[in-house]
């Protein structure tokens, strides 16, 4: 989003920014998709008028209201990702009690009380003391991102500035005697391949690998099951 508003040729306004267009590569990197609704932003300040699209309970009141957009919209919908990060709550879901139907205005009452706070995050997330210090940072990025007014919205650089340090880089555990350790699985299926006829000594083909799932080692030890689809494959 960086790159869309501030690093590219031109600067471009998403319009559609939510959790569910944003898909996670092999490295668990994010990457945002769908840009079927992405509109060239004015310059400097200016708002442009377009006919309202995306989805609701990501969308700036400004924008739901007049129509008028500016980059500072998908500030606005990335700082309701961040909430749901937070939370693991849906945006919008009529299925919860009234207060806390619209997540962007229930959390906006709740981010500065520290044990509101604290009882409002994904139950699923480790909370330690150490944890807790960067999720009240995220909170507090996520308020300031959802502010009413755009121009009290930080722009994406700073989204980025801020998080950037909380940044740490994803590894999978192994054992020690694992026999898998080493091998890098940051490489190409092809490489992948390779590096394990020449280790094993055997002669098969990158075919003979689409042939049979039993060319296809095991989990390694230590590699969360969390992160299997819900299909089991």
């Amino acid at each position: 989003m960086e790159y869309l508003h501030i690093l590219a040729h031109q600067s471009f306004i998403h319009r559609d920014l939510k959790s569910s267009n944003i898909l996670l590569g092999d490295d668990f990197r994010a990457k945002v998709s769908d840009f079927g609704l992405v509109k060239l932003a004015p310059d400097g300040e200016k708002s442009v008028v377009t006919r309202l699209a995306g989805t609701f309970g990501y969308l700036a009141p400004e924008y739901a209201v007049t129509g008028k957009i500016t980059t500072k919209a998908d500030v606005f919908s990335f700082g309701v990702v961040l909430m749901e990060l937070v939370t693991g709550m849906m945006a919008l879901d009529d299925g919860r009690p009234e207060e806390t139907q619209y997540l962007a205005a229930w959390f906006w009452h709740i981010k500065s009380d520290k044990e509101k706070l604290r009882a409002a995050i994904d139950p699923t997330l480790d909370i330690k003391d150490e944890t807790f210090e960067s999720i009240s940072i995220i909170a507090e990025l996520a308020g300031h991102c959802t502010a009413r007014e755009p121009s009290q919205r930080p722009d994406m650089g700073h989204a980025v500035n801020v998080l950037a340090p909380l940044v740490e880089k994803w590894k999978p555990l192994y054992d020690d005697d694992d026999e898998y350790c080493g091998i890098d699985y940051s490489l190409p299926l092809n490489q992948l391949v390779k590096g394990w006829q020449e280790a094993e000594g055997k002669e098969f083909s990158y075919m003979d690998l689409e042939d049979s799932k039993g060319s296809i080692p095991a989990r390694p030890t230590g590699f969360p099951h969390s992160f299997t689809s819900a299909d089991g494959r």
